[in-house]
């Protein structure tokens, strides 16, 4: 909890306090993100990126308050208290989902704002500022009238620019007896002069206990009727009703410019109005606000897991799935773009789609297998319209494009999206195991303008190979060059990767002398038992602070040390977050050998350094205190990033922890 303000300049939030919300075709932060209607489409709101002119949808109380905020328990639901003295105000965010995952009912591309006094009175104001197109598009904004509440003359809000077109709609009730419905008045405002292209709208608010209203920022329907939105047969039988009562119930509708008409293609609610003959926006939200919290809390119940920090990592799940697209199973690096390393650094950049196998390796873990199915059938897609060669890209993604415009997240430039590295030759990615066999000796460019022969990933993509033969009885004529490849690749990693002077493994064979955190997963992919001398000597020397030449600070572990090594983008970083939890599983396994470094594995300590709602960051900065650290990278980065990590690490931590009875 912590005391805000509103009479002072509002300022960047820290990375590491944002929320998000998602419908499993994009995500937001709320509301300091948000890109619609698909993950890659151009930003509407921006405001982490740029404080003046990114675009924000902002609801905040008028006087000082302090804040709470929570997901409600198993769901992607967001809920926000304000509190002071006077009252109590909760604000509930959501993306609606279907409560049936399955549902052939089309998305509702809506987001849901719902502001209520549960104690007391409260001043808040309502400010709706979208920049368009990453902030480079001018868009107009109008008042129309609002047909979609009946008995009310009130009005809508359109943003129209030249791809896209929102707009913004309200319903104001009471809950309780003898209370009057709210007042609402938006209004424009003009942020011109502060770099927007287009005028945003605002409005005050002075609710009592009981009062409710809740925004609906959505996407302007085409005006056109859509055929699944007519009376037919089909529809009717689909329905399980009568044609008749269908074209009856039709007749009651709304007009196809209604924001709550498309919400009717639900059957299940669509039979609810068909009954009743009217049609009521409060019951609509209610429905939604029920069926998308059912729906995360049906998904996460499927979950096997069964051991310690459970709560942690049932959030790591939920996070997880909200990165997934749901149309083709793909899965997103992150949900938003160009955070930094280091605040007013230079690494701004996205990640790595190769790693979406981490993510469904973890998920598979806690028993979610439909989510591991639908990604096959993406990489089958791939297949299909692969490169001459036979290969995937390390990445599907948009080219790298400098938004010179916008700020960057306290001045951390460049803005960036899409990703430079979209070209980079990776053998260990996306090849033919024919091609990595034949090449595998090669230097690989997992840096920016740099070759080197980095350690170990190789080594597994080829002994991945096998092991898919050897498990499934697959045919396989080159078996006897693929076992050669990689027992000879193994024996110059243990050669030429080896320093013995420091008696540590290297981050390649070019820098024996450079610790790279990356040689921590050699027990994990069994490159190496765990209790190997050699391991072991390379784990005790990156549990050391980085002044005595290892990578670990305050039990946070850094990649590695950047002023020894050029990696091409320059700059500094935080801790790594994914390392650190690298170190947890390998303390864990190297532990069940020499117990005092199974001591070592500090998840709880970790976990300490979530957010306010159990969500972690790329990377941890360390001030020198230990409570005095902010998130930075990429939040909620779930491809090899902190999430798919931390259900590993605490997977196998609490395995051991129950078979040794620790």
């Amino acid at each position: 909890m912590n005391v805000q303000d509103p009479s002072i300049e509002r300022d960047y939030i820290p990375i590491a306090d944002h929320a998000i919300i998602g419908n499993l075709r994009t995500a937001a932060l709320v509301i300091e993100s948000y890109c619609i209607p698909n993950f890659d489409s151009p930003s509407v709101f921006a405001r982490i990126l740029d404080k003046y002119k990114g675009g924000h949808f902002s609801i905040a109380p008028t006087v000082q308050f302090t804040t709470k905020q929570n997901y409600l328990p198993n769901s992607n639901i967001l809920q926000t208290k304000f509190l002071n003295d006077e009252g109590v105000v909760n604000v509930t965010d959501f993306l609606p989902r279907h409560e049936n995952g399955d549902s052939p009912a089309p998305s509702l591309f809506w987001l849901v704002r719902r502001v209520e006094v549960i104690r007391g009175v409260a001043s808040l104001r309502m400010e709706c500022a979208p920049a368009f197109n990453y902030a480079r598009d001018e868009h107009t904004t109008e008042f129309l009238p609002d047909d979609s509440v009946q008995y009310c003359h009130q009005k809508k809000v359109r943003f129209r620019s030249p791809n896209l077109e929102l707009d913004l709609r309200y319903v104001a009730e009471a809950t309780l007896d003898n209370v009057p419905t709210p007042e609402v008045n938006i209004d424009y405002l003009d942020l011109l002069t502060k770099g927007h292209l287009g005028p945003a709208v605002c409005c005050n608010l002075s609710l009592v206990e009981g009062q409710r209203v809740t925004f609906i920022l959505r996407i302007c329907p085409e005006k056109a009727g859509t055929p699944e939105a007519r009376p037919t047969q089909e529809l009717a039988d689909r329905l399980g009703i009568p044609l008749e009562v269908l074209i009856a119930g039709a007749s009651k509708m709304r007009p196809q410019d209604d924001p709550f008409l498309s919400a009717v293609r639900d059957p299940a609610f669509c039979v609810m109005v068909l009954e009743v003959k009217v049609f009521v926006p409060q019951d609509l939200l209610e429905h939604l606000f029920r069926s998308t919290n059912q729906y995360w809390n049906n998904w996460i119940r499927k979950s096997t897991y069964d051991g310690s920090w459970r709560e942690a990592v049932n959030r790591s799940a939920l996070a997880l799935k909200l990165l997934i697209y749901e149309p083709t199973g793909a899965v997103v690096a992150s949900p938003t773009f160009s955070l930094p390393e280091c605040i007013g650094g230079t690494r701004n950049c996205a990640s790595w789609i190769r790693d979406s196998s981490f993510t469904l390796y973890a998920l598979i873990r806690l028993g979610f297998t439909q989510e591991a199915n639908a990604y096959l059938e993406f990489i089958f897609d791939r297949l299909r319209n692969k490169n001459p060669d036979g290969s995937l890209q390390i990445m599907y993604d948009l080219p790298e494009i400098e938004l010179s415009h916008l700020d960057g997240h306290k001045g951390s430039k460049p803005v960036r999206i899409g990703n430079g590295a979209v070209n980079h030759i990776q053998l260990k990615f996306g090849r033919p195991l024919v091609h990595v066999v034949d090449h595998c000796r090669e230097p690989d460019l997992e840096v920016r303008g740099r070759e080197r022969h980095f350690t170990i990933m190789l080594w597994v993509a080829i002994d991945r190979g096998i092991r898919i033969v050897e498990k499934r009885s697959l045919p396989c004529p080159q078996r006897s060059a693929w076992y050669t490849a990689r027992d000879a690749l193994y024996e110059e990693i243990m050669t030429k990767a080896w320093n013995p002077t420091l008696k540590v493994f290297g981050q390649s064979y070019e820098e024996t002398d450079v610790l790279d955190s990356a040689v921590l997963i050699m027990p994990l992919v069994f490159f190496m038992a765990p209790a190997d001398p050699r391991f072991v000597s390379t784990l005790k020397q990156i549990l050391k602070s980085p002044e005595r030449g290892g990578l670990t600070s305050n039990n946070l572990v850094y990649r590695y040390d950047v002023a020894k090594t050029d990696d091409g983008v320059g700059g500094k970083e935080g801790t790594f977050c994914l390392c650190t939890l690298w170190c947890v599983e390998a303390l864990t396994r190297a532990g069940e050998y020499e117990r005092p470094l199974l001591t070592r594995a500090y998840c709880d300590d970790f976990l300490l350094y979530s957010n306010h709602v159990g969500l972690c960051t790329e990377e941890v900065s360390d001030a020198g205190d230990a409570y005095i650290c902010v998130g930075l990278g990429n939040a909620v980065q779930g491809i090899s990033r902190t999430h798919v990590t931390l259900i590993s690490a605490a997977y196998n931590l609490s395995r051991t922890l129950t078979r040794l009875k620790y």
